[in-house]
């Protein structure tokens, strides 16, 4: 089955680190641009970080400029995002998205969402 699973999320105090894990079943994450994006309650999906097929190029939101890296390892077919220093604000379900353009088609996979809650 075509999937993209998160893992890594969980509750963590602030100034804290938590590692968003991205991993792929079925298919290969190789042509793909990597993004992740955040939903908090009563808000819309917004986007968080970037990374394009290669790895040789990110781009982040400002709200985490600083604080969180993306990266990604196509041995293992998986995508990270590392969030440092983390703020009550940063509370959110985090998804990640493999997007890529072939045949004049786009194709898009999402996860289902991994909770990270930031509070003392």
């Amino acid at each position: 089955q075509v999937q993209l699973v998160e893992s890594g999320g969980g509750l963590v105090q602030p100034g804290g680190s938590l590692r968003l894990s991205c991993a792929a079943s079925a298919f290969t994450l190789n042509f793909y641009v990597m993004r992740w994006y955040r939903q908090a309650p009563g808000k819309e999906r917004d986007f968080v970080a970037l990374i394009t097929s290669s790895g040789g190029n990110t781009n982040y939101a400002d709200s985490v400029k600083g604080r969180f890296t993306i990266s990604r390892d196509n041995a293992k077919n998986t995508a990270y995002l590392q969030m440092n220093s983390l703020k009550p604000e940063d509370t959110a379900v985090y998804y990640c998205n493999a997007h890529r353009e072939w045949g004049g088609r786009p194709y898009d996979f999402w996860g289902q969402g991994t909770q990270v809650t930031v509070s003392s």
